[in-house]
């Protein structure tokens, strides 16, 4: 398993619906991007749980964006919310970004139909602090349509695009990633109310996974939380 790294130019566009400037910029500035994985890895670049099997049609979730503090400028993560990517060569994503390429951390939030480049909101519009409480949902309406709705529910705004993309909904997932595979430092990010199909998480037996030396908690009731 390796995370994809590919060159990105600078786009801007307009969010269908959403009336917010989006972003198409290098994660960290390095051209990282988020990417599926291959099987269970013992510490990948994935950490959270995973249902797996088929005909996943939605998750919704909600995640504390923690505070971190920088290693190195190479440190970046995002939590997200997504279908796919487990054994797929597609993922259908929303998550909050923190980079430390600058020396200090950057918040922003992105959603990714990969393999296209991940798509940062601007953070005029949308702006993200460490201790928002985020709530993303990524749901099919079929025949290759995806909807994807972040919310900081924290400060107020909220985001929704459709897109289309030949995905198998074989997977969903909530994680976290570090595409650079060097996460800053944090105490915990918190999961919570993770439901895929309008099932509990917990009802699916989701895999755990472990990634750069954060390890999920239990699952309990569509909540967890990775911590070193």
């Amino acid at each position: 398993m390796t995370s994809s790294v590919r060159g990105r130019g600078f786009r801007l566009g307009v969010a269908v619906g959403a009336a917010a400037l989006v972003v198409s910029l290098p994660g960290a500035g390095r051209g990282f991007g988020y990417a599926p994985v291959s099987g269970r890895l013992a510490d990948g670049p994935w950490g959270g749980y995973v249902a797996t099997g088929s005909g996943f049609r939605s998750i919704v979730g909600s995640w504390i964006e923690p505070s971190v503090r920088c290693n190195s400028s190479n440190d970046l993560f995002a939590p997200w919310v997504g279908i796919d990517g487990y054994g797929s060569s597609t993922v259908e994503q929303v998550g909050a970004e923190v980079s430390c390429a600058s020396g200090a951390p950057r918040y922003r939030a992105w959603y990714e139909m990969y393999p296209a480049q991940p798509v940062y909101l601007g953070t005029a519009t949308h702006p993200v602090r460490a201790g928002d409480s985020f709530t993303g949902t990524v749901a099919t309406g079929g025949g290759g349509s995806y909807t994807l709705t972040l919310k900081d529910n924290t400060q107020g705004w909220s985001f929704r695009t459709t897109k289309w993309l030949n995905g198998q909904n074989v997977s969903a997932e909530a994680v976290i990633e570090s595409p650079s595979q060097s996460y800053p430092s944090f105490s915990a990010c918190s999961f919570s109310g993770i439901s895929v199909n309008g099932r509990v998480l917990d009802s699916y037996g989701p895999i755990g996974l472990s990634s750069g030396g954060y390890q999920p908690t239990a699952l309990s009731n569509g909540a967890f939380a990775m911590v070193p």
